[in-house]
This record gives C-alpha cells, sequence and structure tokens, in this order.
C-alpha cells in the first residue's frame, strides 16, 4: 500500500506513515498528475522559505500540473507570484491592509458575532457552520472590501464551488463560478472609480508607491484573492476550533475559566487542526535536494503544514489539544515571504467568535457524533456541525 493512501479520510494517519517511512514521497495527486509530498516539520518549514521553490505556474514542466483554470483576470495574484513581483505587489498591497484597519474591525466583528447568535434564540439545535461559522467571515470580508450586502450569498455558493466541487456538477460549475466572480468583480472596480468610498478596494484602486500603482489584472486578482482567502480559511478555522472544543470538554471548560488564554489557544487550534491539508504547491526552479531526496526542477512539491504541525520532533504529543502548550512556530499560516497576508484578522476573527460564542451558550454541545469533513484537499474544514444549546 502506498504510505500516502487515503489522505481524505484519515490524513493525520497517513502524514504519520510518512513522516515515519517517507517524508518526502512522489505521489499521484487527486487529478492523476505527480507530485511530491513534504511532511516533516523542518523541511516544510525550510520548503516554504527556499527561494528555489517558485510559487509562478510558468516553472512547471509542461503536463505535471493542473490547477485552477482561471483568467489572466483573476490569476495575477500573490499565490502564483515570485519576486519580484511579489515584493512589489505585496509592498502595495500592505500599504492599504494595515494592522490599524484591522483592530477597527475587532467590534464590527463582534456586533456581527453577536448578531448571528440573536438569530439562534436562546436555546435549540443548529448547524453552526451555516448559522455561524460562514455567514460571520464573509460578513467581515465583504465590508472590509466593500461588496454590498445582496452579492454576499453569490460569493459563498461561488468559493464553495471552488474549494469542494460536487462532483455530479462536474467541471462546468467551477468554470461557471469563475466567470460570475470575474462578471462581478469587474462592474464593481468600475463602480468604485466612478464613486470611491471608505473600504479596502477603493483604497487599492488609489494606492501608489512612488508612482507604481496596481495594473487592473493585479487589482481585480486581488479582490477575488482576499475575497477567496479570507473567507475559505476563517470558516474553517472557525469551525474546526469550535469542534476540537466540543470534542475536548475538559479544554473547553478551562478555557471558560480563564477567557485571557484564548489568543494563545487559537495559535493551538491553528496547529492542531488548521484551515488546509496542502500549503501551495511549489515548482523547483532546478534539482533541488529536500530531506536527502532529490526532487527534479519543475515537479511540482506540495508541502504540509498540517503534517509538520503534528511533528512530534516539533511538538510534543502532537495529536493531543492542549490549550496550555507553545504552539508558536507552527506552519498553519505559512512561513517565509508568503506568509498569509490576512493572518491577523483570520486571527482576531476566530477570537472574536469564539469569545462570543462560549459567552452566550455556556452549555454548547455536539449534536452528532461524528462530524463530515469537506472532501478536499485544498480545505480542512467541517461541511456541517450540529450543535446542541
Amino acid at each position: 500500500m502506498d504510505p500516502a493512501d487515503g489522505l481524505l479520510d484519515h490524513p493525520y494517519d497517513v502524514y504519520r506513515r510518512l513522516r515515519d517511512t517517507a517524508p518526502v514521497h512522489r505521489i499521484a495527486g487527486p487529478d492523476g498528475t505527480p507530485a511530491w509530498i513534504v511532511t516533516r516539520y523542518d523541511d516544510v518549514r525550510a520548503a516554504l522559505a527556499d527561494p528555489r521553490l517558485a510559487l509562478d505556474k510558468r516553472h512547471a514542466t509542461a503536463g505535471t500540473y493542473k490547477g485552477f483554470s482561471l483568467p489572466p483576470a483573476l490569476d495575477a495574484n500573490l499565490l502564483n507570484m515570485d519576486p519580484p513581483d511579489h515584493t512589489r505587489i505585496r509592498r502595495l498591497v500592505g500599504r492599504a491592509f494595515t494592522p490599524r484597519r484591522i483592530e477597527q474591525l475587532r467590534e464590527p466583528i463582534r456586533r456581527t458575532a453577536d448578531r448571528l447568535l440573536d438569530a439562534l434564540g436562546s436555546h435549540g439545535t443548529t448547524d453552526l457552520i451555516a448559522s455561524y461559522a460562514a455567514p460571520l467571515p464573509i460578513t467581515v470580508i465583504c465590508d472590509l472590501l466593500g461588496i454590498p450586502d445582496e452579492h454576499r450569498l453569490d460569493f459563498r455558493v461561488w468559493t464553495d464551488t471552488l474549494v469542494a466541487p460536487d462532483p455530479a456538477a462536474g467541471p462546468a460549475a467551477a468554470k461557471e463560478a469563475i466567470v460570475a466572480m470575474l462578471g462581478f468583480f469587474t462592474r464593481l472596480l468600475a463602480d468604485k472609480r466612478r464613486e470611491p468610498a471608505d473600504d479596502l478596494l477603493s483604497d487599492l484602486i488609489a494606492v501608489r508607491d512612488e508612482g507604481d500603482r496596481l495594473s487592473e489584472d493585479e487589482l481585480m486578482s486581488l479582490a477575488f484573492l482576499i475575497l477567496f482567502a479570507g473567507y475559505e480559511n476563517t470558516v474553517q478555522l472557525i469551525g474546526n476550533a469550535v469542534l476540537a472544543l466540543l470534542q475536548h470538554p475538559g479544554q473547553l471548560d478551562a478555557l471558560r475559566k480563564d477567557p485571557a488564554r484564548l489568543p494563545a489557544a487559537v495559535e493551538e487550534f491553528l496547529r492542531y487542526e488548521g484551515p488546509a491539508l496542502l500549503a501551495i504547491r511549489r515548482f523547483p526552479l532546478e534539482d533541488v535536494t529536500i530531506g536527502g531526496v532529490t526532487v527534479p526542477a519543475g515537479e511540482t512539491v506540495w508541502v504540509c503544514p498540517s503534517a509538520a504541525n503534528r511533528d512530534p520532533d516539533r511538538f510534543p504529543d502532537p495529536d493531543r489539544l492542549d490549550l496550555a502548550r507553545d504552539a508558536s512556530g507552527h506552519l498553519a499560516l505559512g512561513h517565509g515571504i508568503h506568509y498569509c497576508l490576512g493572518a491577523p484578522l483570520a486571527r482576531a476573527e476566530t477570537e472574536i467568535a469564539l469569545a462570543a460564542l462560549l459567552e452566550r451558550f455556556p452549555d454548547l454541545a455536539l449534536a452528532e457524533p461524528t462530524p463530515r469533513w469537506r472532501n478536499s484537499l485544498r480545505a480542512r474544514g467541517l461541511l456541517a456541525l450540529q450543535a446542541s444549546y
């Protein structure tokens, strides 16, 4: 049996086998194309920061990689860029995506959380993904970008279609979602140019650095990435954190008794059950040795933060949730120059979402014994989370 078999159904068992027997291992991906999977902490951390491992798909050997088939207007984003383009774009975006703006969002995030919890009433049973973990981040990111309320459900449908498509719908559904997103952003950016507002999209349109500014494709691609990643990563993180707490009542009780531990607890949630099984793929610019294995230039490399974060050589007893653990150094949000730009926002949303939920419902409990995970290597998250309160 290939040690990578069962990755979707039992990821941490697979990662344990790979770390022990084949920490840099060549597999056939879900689409049948070959890829290398990297699982040990030291190797993953080094690979994430290695400039010889490019993100630009143009460095992939022809016929060896299949990913999202995005049009150029959505493809020119930070997840597909290397320096110097990556450096330039990140510098420009950083001028609009400031810590001050994130801090200003904390009160609106709490108001949104409270409003969603108010809608649940004082008792009952609910799917916390559909009623709370998903609408909270989509509201926050759409408020940040300046996207009108009437389009927010559309974005949830489009992003879900891209990350965890329904096999019965076929590839046409993803293409339709991409076309719809492209059309919407084209219209929205034109509106923002005519009537700028106090939102991130208007800031990105206006941002300049010594005369440099974002091109039209760069601007639209960034809007797409901020929406896509800002929603997807956070909904998984909130849902996974709530599930982990409900499955570990001792840890939940300790957190209730000492809410000041919540920021540190978020780091343990990121380590224990991060929002993705695999990091963004890389392509070696030359033959590269990783963990003693030579990976040929141009082949696809998947580095696995979720595997690294369960490596016992870095985190003792890694399969145990321990909110008192020092989880610093986890790789759930990346490492190096490609570290997640939205990490402060994801942390703030998760901290606020958990605080509001635990304060409101002291008797929150699982209403189904085995919640189902999404059938996706891109997103480590739940299809639903039935809970009673």
